[in-house]
């Protein structure tokens, strides 16, 4: 995986939004977010310039910039149906870092639960895990949090149909 770099005059966040990070995880010491390629880039970026932290990204396969060491994960991927291993360079994660890890979307959890088993092999601290929107009727969210892991989700579909979608609160 990959550090990606944040322009120094680049764009800031919108006001008020906090790069999209549900409120209790705004805390706690953050100095990397770490995500997965590519969907959630977009929100790592956003929200590293939020905490003024580099965002990393795992990588879905060995290319020739990822030279050297890297911490893996095998991740089944529920909507491409196969699994894969993603990897981060060990250049960019260790035991003085305290992660967030964010997504875009949790439903099955595995593409999660191999982010924070790359970050328990780093020796890193993880501060818990930000979510754009939770299928709470699946049950990724459940079997992270039973399992000792901190999600904060900004939604929580219920249930959803061919025609409506229910979020949780509603």
């Amino acid at each position: 995986g990959g550090q990606l770099s944040q322009p120094p005059d680049g764009p800031g966040p919108l006001p008020g939004h906090g790069g999209g990070v549900p409120p209790p995880l705004r805390r706690g010491g953050v100095n990397k977010i770490l995500t997965i390629e590519a969907s959630g880039i977009g929100i790592a970026c956003v929200t590293a310039q939020v905490f003024g932290c580099p965002a990393l990204f795992a990588k879905k396969s060995k290319t020739k910039n990822l030279d050297g060491e890297v911490f893996t994960a095998q991740v089944e991927s529920f909507t491409h149906g196969g699994s894969y291993t993603v990897m981060v360079s060990k250049k960019f994660l260790g035991p003085g870092d305290r992660v967030l890890i964010l997504d875009d979307f949790l439903a099955k959890g595995n593409a999660l639960a191999g982010l924070v088993s790359i970050v328990e092999q780093s020796g890193a601290s993880l501060a818990g895990c930000g979510i754009a929107i939770e299928k709470g009727f699946q049950e990724g969210g459940r079997r992270l949090r039973d399992r000792g892991v901190r999600v904060e989700s900004l939604a929580v579909i219920e249930r959803m149909d061919g025609r409506e979608i229910v979020f949780r609160g509603e």
